[in-house]
């Protein structure tokens, strides 16, 4: 069985919107008190404070005068944000993430409702302390038979609700095909394939930036604190968000076509945290977004018995020969086409080092060698722990 969320759009009524805004605030809120006391107590006392401490502190704040509206929401989200801020420390002191930060009205937020503060009744979502079925716009139906064992309803920072719902499914498999690909990850073009096709960039945020200069520039104008600058505010949000979506669209759209065409596909292992400290590069890399379209191959090639092989990012895919196995000492960015001097093949830069990072990982998966002796290799096969994707 695997962990899928399905993903949909609600608008909820006005009560039920007052509601979900008070309900986001109170986590927000008890979040970013819990935070303050783990992070005073270690500067003070040099003493950790874990969920169970920040729980405790949780009955105690409920308590007090100030805070008894913390008892008119469901206090399944509050408990929840608290185990999100545990989580949050884990990765930081184990350094995958970095230090957890105070949480923002501006950004929206979101609320986590587990089985006990919700109904799933007729198809219809039922969320605690609200009596109607939130409002939702189903543009895909759940499996059947199937309930969902946690509900997260999120607010954007443009005003979007939308309603997350984690169920148990069982995802069959594609035919094994005989297919291999190797995938170069490029600005000018967003991937080139070993077959020799390129697929351009779609640059969304370029196609928005106009809009967006407007926009900010309104936004600018605007007294802080008044109504005006708020509606200004979603609009820039809105801009955003435009951006986001027809990025997302195009990924998933070309993430899943590559998974269904070929069994085995071989990508980089990039450092794009490190790259984008680049200053001339970091726009045109961001808008790329490399990291998520590695992510959804990640997953839906665990979903769908894939296999997926990354090699090292100091391979020389790009200054290999792939006809001769020569490799060139210098390879600038600027060069697109070069010629071997050892066979004279004419190659193109990002399909000859797609073709070279095809037999690298070919050379990975199958013998378990490596492209470099000294680090090893990873394969991400459709066998792996399968994690909860939307």
């Amino acid at each position: 069985m695997t962990q899928k969320a399905f993903k949909y759009r609600f608008y909820p009524t006005p009560e039920q919107e007052s509601l979900l805004r008070q309900t986001l605030g109170c986590t927000r809120l008890v979040y970013n008190r819990a935070l303050a006391a783990r992070t005073q107590s270690w500067y003070e006392d040099k003493k950790r404070v874990g969920y169970c401490d920040t729980s405790t502190m949780l009955t105690e704040w409920k308590k007090l005068l100030e805070l008894q509206f913390l008892n008119e929401v469901s206090c399944v989200p509050l408990q929840q944000g608290l185990r999100h801020l545990q989580t949050a420390f884990t990765h930081f002191f184990a350094g995958r993430a970095a230090y957890p930060k105070f949480k923002k009205k501006r950004n929206g937020g979101s609320a986590e409702f587990t089985k006990s503060a919700f109904k799933f009744k007729d198809g219809q979502v039922y969320l605690a302390k609200c009596s109607l079925a939130l409002p939702i716009r189903w543009s895909r139906q759940l499996p059947k038979g199937l309930s969902p064992s946690t509900i997260t309803v999120k607010l954007s920072p443009s005003g979007r609700w939308t309603v997350s719902l984690l169920v148990d499914v069982e995802i069959a498999p594609l035919p094994e095909s005989s297919n291999k690909l190797g995938v170069d990850l490029g600005v000018t073009s967003l991937v080139a394939l070993s077959t020799g096709e390129k697929i351009a960039n779609p640059q969304g945020f370029k196609a928005k930036r106009a809009k967006l200069k407007r926009a900010q520039k309104a936004l600018s104008r605007k007294q802080k604190g008044s109504k005006n600058r708020e509606k200004a505010r979603l609009k820039v949000a809105s801009v955003y968000q435009e951006i986001a979506d027809a990025r997302k669209d195009f990924l998933h759209k070309l993430t899943t076509r590559l998974v269904r065409e070929n069994q085995t596909i071989a990508v980089e292992d990039l450092a794009v945290k490190n790259m984008v400290k680049n200053p001339k590069l970091a726009l045109a890399i961001s808008n790329c977004a490399w990291g998520e379209l590695l992510r959804q191959l990640e997953y839906k090639c665990e979903w769908y018995g894939r296999t997926l092989v990354e090699i090292d990012r100091w391979f020389p895919s790009s200054k290999r020969c792939s006809n001769c196995g020569y490799v060139a000492e210098k390879m600038p960015l600027g060069v697109r086409e070069w010629e071997c001097p050892s066979c004279g093949v004419v190659h193109d830069r990002d399909v000859n080092a797609s073709v070279n990072i095809l037999a690298a990982g070919l050379a990975v998966s199958v013998c378990g060698a490596t492209v470099r002796p000294e680090q090893s290799k990873s394969v991400k096969a459709g066998a792996m722990n399968q994690k909860p994707k939307s």
